[in-house]
């Protein structure tokens, strides 16, 4: 028999894809799929998501005229094969990588990536408001949004839904039902689609019942005001209709044929469209069928054996977080947890077998999450909600009025602050400091190491008022933990060395390469803990007795906890030399975080290069002696 000639390596760009014979599609899918699970399983990235657009991709790339079409992808960590498709096949070799391709979809990198996202819900409103720009233009140019079942969960899509209507734009949603999101999904609305393969049965009898009562139309009315009242029911669609949508499926997304007569049928109808496709995450590769949670976000691995298994040397954060978070469960009854959609992410599967009743998991609602955990601390429950710095800012409004605002005890849990590496900027914790120092009431923490993370969580519990602990993705210093909890003195700062003449204040992960630069220069250090409250004693007896005064901090140097130092300076009436260190003005992308942090002059070396170039030439020359 003989062997067909490769088809993968011969499409360039989509227009070469739409040149080819539908019947080549289904050798097409088969090629991407494999191409794809060698190339993410030699960079590690996004898989499982990944090889369950495959069919998806092509069938979008074959039916629609992109870039002149545009294709918005929810979230984005499912867009590789849209990546391979749209000239970038061998750009993949540097995926997530510094100076490679991102791992979502970006509009500087790519003509076919229509709108940048990483972030979830954002594809409908971006999209209705190309379809919108269309009408407006009156171009005949169409606009599609694929959304996962998961990222439906978000009140941002239903608000887009509710408006798509209104505009009159041809707007094509795209359901991609997967059953999924990163944490297994929740709420009545994933309820809602998890029946929704029943719906295959009605539609079928719904067509042959139409052809049999046409023939006595008082029948076929009756017929349709009984439907009406079932299809509420039973037809899945109902709830899409009602936004106006003329809801289509569910179909299989794994038949290309399929798909495509499908999409072939639905781009040229007129306003607002909704088909459902039904796909399986980790299609093709058995075992992230099997387990698609484990390969939701891979590093490397060899195919042939898949993911084993590999303890780490070292305790992260989020298991310092998760394990506290059991045993302050353990002793007050009053503590709930609350998650968007980021169970294990965040570390709180154990806390979620060993407290189900006392585990909510919202979906991916941040603005839910906050206000709920207000109206929970209203009626004396302490509730504890762990969240991603990049995903906290979505709330940010629900922070200030319904938390921050009303005084209430709702403790933060923040994760992932700094750079975050593989995921980029989207995803990295750049500005929390700046946003949260700014609210009253508030007080906020940076722990330096993995004990004074648990004692911080501690003390945040037992302050009643709003608390943020702010801590960085990954493992910390190394330092012994403490079984026993302790409060910190609220705004306290260390000294940590004991120097000469140059003082650096450091706040949380920043606090080992400080430490490092101050052996370097003879400098003290004071690890600061505290954002708010700054602790003005220490920072007035190091002003009064250094020359120079260096803030250094894993988030952006405007506004930041350096800028906290300022302000207490000026509130002195102190003027010593000041040095900030922190991000620079300007978006981060991936890479590792290590080389990111040196970049970024955050590293040891990179502090003690920054301190010699700005000491005054008389201290430079005490310091040299």
């Amino acid at each position: 028999m003989r062997t067909p000639t490769p088809l993968l390596d011969s499409i360039d760009s989509p227009s070469t894809l739409r040149r080819m014979d539908k019947h080549a599609l289904p050798q097409v899918c088969d090629e991407l799929r494999c191409f794809l699970l060698e190339s993410v399983a030699s960079t590690g990235g996004h898989l499982s998501s990944n090889l369950g657009t495959v069919e998806l991709a092509v069938a979008l790339h074959y039916v629609f005229h992109t870039p002149n079409d545009r294709l918005v992808w929810d979230v984005g960590h499912q867009t590789y094969p849209h990546k391979i498709l749209t000239g970038r096949r061998e750009a993949m070799q540097g995926l997530r990588m510094k100076d490679g391709i991102s791992g979502f979809p970006r509009r500087d990198e790519s003509p076919y990536d229509a709108f940048g996202t990483a972030h979830s819900s954002t594809s409908i409103s971006a999209a209705l408001g190309m379809a919108a720009a269309f009408k407006q233009l009156n171009s005949t140019q169409r606009a599609v949004a694929i959304i996962g079942d998961g990222a439906m969960t978000a009140g941002m899509a239903f608000e887009a839904l509710n408006n798509a209507k209104d505009t009159g734009a041809n707007l094509l949603v795209i359901l991609n039902d997967n059953e999924m999101s990163i944490s297994p999904p929740v709420g009545a609305l994933n309820n809602y689609l998890a029946k929704l393969l029943s719906s295959r049965f009605y539609s079928a009898v719904r067509k042959g019942g139409e052809k049999v009562l046409g023939i006595a139309p008082g029948m076929l009315e009756l017929a349709r005001s009984f439907e009406e009242h079932m299809k509420g029911m039973l037809i899945p669609g109902t709830l899409f209709e009602e936004f106006g949508f003329n809801y289509i499926g569910p179909i299989d997304g794994h038949d290309i044929e399929v798909l495509v007569s499908t999409l072939s049928n639905v781009r040229d109808l007129e306003g607002p469209q909704f088909l459902h496709v039904v796909t399986k995450k980790g299609k093709g590769y058995s075992p992230a069928e099997a387990d698609p949670i484990l390969y939701h976000g891979v590093a490397k691995f060899d195919p042939k054996v898949g993911i084993l298994s590999k303890p780490s040397s070292k305790t992260t954060y989020t298991q310092i977080f998760g394990d506290w978070l059991c045993d302050m469960a353990a002793q007050d009854k009053r503590l709930v947890a609350i998650t968007p959609a980021m169970r294990e992410g965040s570390g709180m599967v154990r806390f979620s077998r060993e407290y189900p009743e006392r585990y909510y998991d919202v979906g991916i609602a941040e603005q839910h999450a906050l206000t709920f955990a207000a109206g929970l601390a209203c009626e004396g429950i302490k509730p504890v909600v762990a969240i991603y710095s990049t995903f906290l800012q979505r709330a940010y409004d629900q922070l200030i009025h319904d938390v921050v605002l009303q005084n209430l005890p709702v403790v933060l849990a923040i994760d992932r602050a700094g750079l975050v590496g593989a995921d980029g900027a989207t995803h990295a914790g750049s500005f929390d400091l700046s946003y949260l120092r700014c609210l009253p009431n508030t007080v906020v923490m940076t722990p330096s190491d993995e004990n004074e993370c648990r004692q911080m969580l501690f003390t945040a519990f037992n302050l009643n008022q709003p608390v943020a602990v702010r801590y960085p993705r990954g493992s910390g210093p190394g330092v012994v933990m403490e079984k026993n909890m302790a409060n910190i003195p609220l705004g306290k700062a260390e000294l940590q060395r004991k120097g000469k003449r140059i003082a650096i204040l450091a706040f949380g992960s920043m606090l080992s390469p400080s430490l490092a630069a101050g052996e370097e220069l003879d400098a003290s250090v004071v690890n600061m803990r505290f954002v708010k409250p700054i602790d003005e004693n220490m920072v007035q007896h190091m002003a009064e007795t250094h020359e120079l005064i260096v803030t250094v901090e894993e988030n952006v140097v405007m506004g930041g906890a350096g800028s906290a130092v300022a302000e207490s300076l000026a509130k002195l009436g102190l003027c010593p030399q000041l040095l900030q260190l922190g991000l620079p003005d300007t978006f981060i992308e991936h890479g590792e975080p290590a080389e990111l942090l040196k970049d970024a002059g955050l590293d040891s070396m990179g502090i003690t290069k920054s301190i010699r170039e700005r000491i005054p030439e008389s201290l430079s020359q005490r310091i040299a002696v």
